[in-house]
């Protein structure tokens, strides 16, 4: 996906600085920043919402440009980071979206031995600024297919940085409350994994899918959709509810990507 986007800036505020990014199948960024004038000592800074920062050199590139890269071998721990150039004077400026070229994730496939999974994608804020949304999972349960029938959701995928033990089961849990726990067997075999999530046996409420690829033993493994070019699957990505006469009354059921684009169900109550 190629996308452009407006500049804009708060009032009383210069509008911020138009910035370029460009996103590499590695999970690599680089940015390329539209600026003029004493530009030494300039990086480009990704702040999290709890304060923690990122700094990247930024050099020139070409006249009246400066290039920032952000490779896929350093570390961006999970989460929302705005993105600032600061230069000499200290003070930071924001960015405004410019071409934002994401075509390399579109169809993006980790190499069999990704023991971790790096993903990162720039995006434009409400505000009309750049940030970048990253995620970093080892392993990571890839939720490729989903299938929406009456009585429940298929889910197909791929697992990463581990193989499926035979012992190999999805868990359905609760989220809040006394966080009951249901099982799904698990088809497939090597990386390849399927299941199906029955909607009957689940109250009210929000229930997560994760993978437990080894069994009990073995680490309890989030499901997600993460490989594409999409930073917020919720409001892009929607499915059909099913009515259905459940265990705790008549309900309706339906999957959903949370803000995180981790897999989970809603069951609501029919009144």
């Amino acid at each position: 996906m190629m996308t452009k986007g407006p500049r804009t800036g708060r009032k009383g505020e210069p509008p911020p600085l138009s910035a370029d990014s460009v996103a590499d199948t590695a999970g690599g960024l680089t940015f390329d920043i539209a600026c003029t004038g004493d530009t030494r000592a300039a990086h480009l800074v990704l702040r999290r919402g709890d304060g923690e920062e990122v700094a990247l050199p930024l050099a020139p590139a070409e006249p009246g440009r400066l290039r920032a890269a952000l490779p896929s071998s350093v570390d961006l721990p999970e989460g929302r980071w705005d993105a600032y150039a600061i230069f000499a004077d200290g003070a930071p400026h924001r960015l405004a979206p410019g071409v934002t070229d994401l075509r390399a994730l579109a169809g993006r496939v980790p190499g069999e031995a990704s023991a971790r999974i790096a993903v990162r994608i720039p995006y434009a804020t409400e505000e009309g600024t750049v940030a970048v949304r990253s995620w970093l999972r080892a392993p990571h349960a890839e939720a490729a297919e989903l299938r929406v029938g009456e009585n429940g959701l298929k889910v197909s995928g791929r697992v990463y940085g581990t193989g499926l033990a035979p012992q190999a089961y999805a868990e359905v849990r609760e989220r809040g409350g006394p966080q009951a726990v249901l099982r799904a067997e698990v088809t497939g075999g090597e990386a390849e994994f399927g299941f199906t999530v029955r909607y009957a046996p689940l109250a009210p409420g929000i229930w997560d899918l994760w993978l437990r690829p080894a069994g009990e033993e073995g680490p309890r493994v989030r499901i997600a959709r993460l490989l594409d070019d999409v930073a917020d699957k919720e409001p892009v990505f929607r499915y059909p509810r099913a009515a259905v006469s459940a265990e705790h009354g008549e309900v309706e059921a339906w999957p959903y990507f949370t803000v995180d684009n981790d897999l989970s169900v809603t069951v609501s109550a029919v009144r």
